[in-house]
């Protein structure tokens, strides 16, 4: 699925021939392979015809991965100085340092290539900055079900990156879930919702479940109905087009049994907890980028 595609500015065309990589010899890198990496590695290789390379601060760690999706082990130079799409996945403290550690291998390329950070409130500028290299960066935000293949994927390219490139991505990442592109000042308010959001789906969950246990259901029971509740709720949602209320509305008979916990919800302020929870979700986000 792929959204809002409209709003972001007309790309150039692909580069010159000399620079283009043939499809048959693309290489994508992965720098970090940890939980969101190593689910985005596992994606790419189920849908790209491109060799994969793995580098981690713990080469076991890539190795074994390297092992079950079928990729090739190698240190973060190899990574830098090889891939069409090189995914920076490390943490947003540990970014610039790794960006200085690879200014070397990427200025001694004279191919093109493609940067993918997934660190969040680090932005293209300040990549670029750091390398002292206007090379085409795509900023993303996966969040976690991705390893499932039920995540999001937030997209935000720069204006560089051709639109063969866009369209190599959104391939290599298709497994993963939902992929949405927007523009750079919107992708932190996109992560409040969707990076920061299964954390408040959890919270929620646990709750109902727990609400079962105070009826008299054993949690196992009450966890598995409310799990599969908000599953199905979610998916009529996307498949429908409804509103959320227009489908509360109906799930609530004149009188009845969920009207009566509609209203309880409401006079607890649930749904003002949960804006409030993206709002400072976001908040943090734009503090912790500005220094």
């Amino acid at each position: 699925l792929y959204y809002n595609r409209e709003k972001i500015p007309a790309r150039p065309s692909a580069p010159d021939e000399k620079l283009r990589k043939k499809e048959d010899t693309m290489k994508i890198g992965f720098i970090g392979t940890g939980n969101m990496g190593g689910a985005l590695a596992s994606a790419a290789a189920k849908s790209a015809q491109a060799e994969l390379l793995l580098a981690n601060r713990t080469p076991e760690k890539a190795q074994a991965l390297a092992e079950a999706i079928g990729a090739r082990v190698c240190d973060n130079a190899a990574a830098a100085g090889e891939a069409d799409h090189l995914f920076l996945g490390v943490k947003p403290q540990m970014l610039p340092a790794l960006l200085e550690e690879l200014k070397a291998p990427l200025l001694a390329r004279k191919d093109r290539f493609v940067l993918v950070s997934m660190a969040a409130g680090i932005t293209i500028e300040t990549i670029q900055k750091i390398l002292g290299l206007p090379c085409p960066v795509v900023r993303i935000m996966p969040n976690l079900p991705v390893a499932l293949g039920k995540g999001v994927v937030l997209i935000s390219p720069d204006d560089t990156v051709t639109e063969e490139e866009i369209s190599a991505l959104e391939k290599a990442l298709q497994p993963a879930g939902l992929l949405m592109q927007m523009p750079e000042d919107k992708i932190d308010a996109g992560s409040a919702v969707s990076g920061c959001g299964p954390a408040f789906v959890y919270l929620f969950l646990d709750a109902l479940a727990n609400g079962g246990v105070s009826c008299g259901l054993p949690y196992p029971q009450a966890l598995a109905l409310a799990a599969q509740t908000m599953i199905g709720a979610a998916e009529m949602t996307l498949s429908s087009g409804k509103h959320p209320g227009k489908l509360q509305s109906e799930v609530c008979s004149p009188g009845g049994t969920t009207i009566a916990g509609v209203r309880a919800l409401e006079q607890h302020s649930v749904r003002a907890a949960a804006m409030d929870a993206v709002i400072a979700a976001y908040e943090r986000t734009c503090e912790l980028a500005a220094h």
